[in-house]
């Protein structure tokens, strides 16, 4: 199915055929068909060399990432993401507005199950339980910040995002559900202050990918714990390799329009960093369940066509609305075919638990 196929080009597009992608003028098949190319082409690149070549890279990066800002391109990850209007999310995702991987245990699963799934595996990972004081940083869309709220209602939640949209849209859920357990704060990580030794678990889905200096993070997260506190991290991997996502290229699509000054961690990055952590246990789920995740957003957007365009006018303005609304489609089949490569054994999800001694 290829809904953007009567889409209008606008000046914006991109040069040669990632600009025929943009037009909606490439059916779905071979999009996706180009996509799985780059991810041969992007295994090839990182594997060039062989073991002692990537081991060397991939030591330069770990001692890279340690001389680094704490995040990079804040702004930038902000205006390609969390400042879309939360309309549009509620078109494309599940009922919860879960903006991250979902868990498909039996591969049946409905988007809305699927979501549900995974936030009740992190309660059992996270070991989150009533009364706690529970820290998440990157809250999104408040998927997993109303969650808690609801299944631990003595529990007192302060939810960190750097998007003001997505605060006042927690904010109102929470006034809409009767949720007073609930403190949203709108932070840049680079200057985050809280208070020390205020919290028995921190939480974190899919934020860390947009960090770097991981050292100086997991040090913060150690001053706001308190003793015997846990720190659970969910994040997007590759089995093996990390790499930045770089924005100039046309094979760099990814990182100019949607993830800049984002990372892709390697499945063993963060335990490179226990220096004020320690892990206690890593899980890894393959890749088909976001690649289910996805595929899911992908029909939720083309099923509202019509209103999606309308929230793109309103984003966008009205000359790039069209650009924008493939842009997005071409987005869901980017992630869905990368975390798919492979039957979801290149590219996965990871879980991990970390405890403060």
């Amino acid at each position: 199915m290829n809904v953007a196929s009567d889409y209008l080009p606008t000046p914006d597009h991109a040069p040669g055929l990632t600009g025929l992608a943009e037009r909606g003028l490439l059916p779905d098949a071979v999009l996706r068909l180009g996509i799985r190319r780059q991810c041969e082409q992007r295994l090839r690149e990182e594997l060039a060399g062989g073991q002692q070549a990537q081991s060397q890279r991939f030591a330069a990066r770990i001692a890279e990432l340690s001389h680094s800002a704490v995040a990079l391109h804040v702004d930038a990850a902000n205006r390609q993401h969390y400042e879309v209007p939360a309309g549009f999310f509620e078109l494309c995702l599940g009922k919860r507005l879960k903006y991250s991987s979902c868990y498909y245990p039996t591969g049946t699963e409905t988007l809305d199950q699927a979501e549900e799934a995974m936030l009740a595996l992190y309660g059992q990972r996270a070991q989150l339980a009533d009364g706690q004081d529970i820290l998440e940083l990157g809250c999104g869309w408040g998927s997993l910040t109303l969650w808690m709220a609801e299944h631990y209602p003595n529990a007192r939640i302060t939810a960190v995002s750097n998007s003001n949209s997505q605060r006042e849209h927690i904010q109102a859920q929470c006034r809409l559900r009767g949720l007073d357990n609930v403190i949203v704060l709108t932070r840049d990580a680079n200057h985050l202050m809280l208070e020390s030794a205020a919290f028995d678990r921190c939480v974190s889905i899919e934020m860390f990918e947009h960090m770097r200096n991981y050292q100086q993070l997991l040090q913060r997260i150690h001053g706001w714990l308190r003793p015997q506190g846990k720190l659970f991290v969910h994040i997007f991997v590759h089995r093996t390799l990390m790499y930045p996502f770089e924005t100039e290229g046309e094979d760099n699509w990814m990182g100019r329009h949607f993830f800049t000054g984002g990372l892709m961690p390697a499945a063993d990055t963060l335990l490179c960093f226990q220096q004020h952590l320690q892990l206690q246990q890593r899980w890894l789920l393959d890749g088909t369940h976001y690649q289910r995740t996805a595929n899911h957003w992908l029909a939720n957007q083309d099923q509202h066509r019509d209103a999606v365009l309308e929230i793109m006018r309103q984003c966008y303005g009205a000359p790039s609305a069209a650009l924008w609304a493939q842009r997005w489609r071409m987005f869901w089949m980017a992630c869905a075919e990368l975390f798919g490569y492979q039957d979801g054994q290149q590219w996965q999800v990871a879980h991990y638990l970390f405890d403060r001694p």
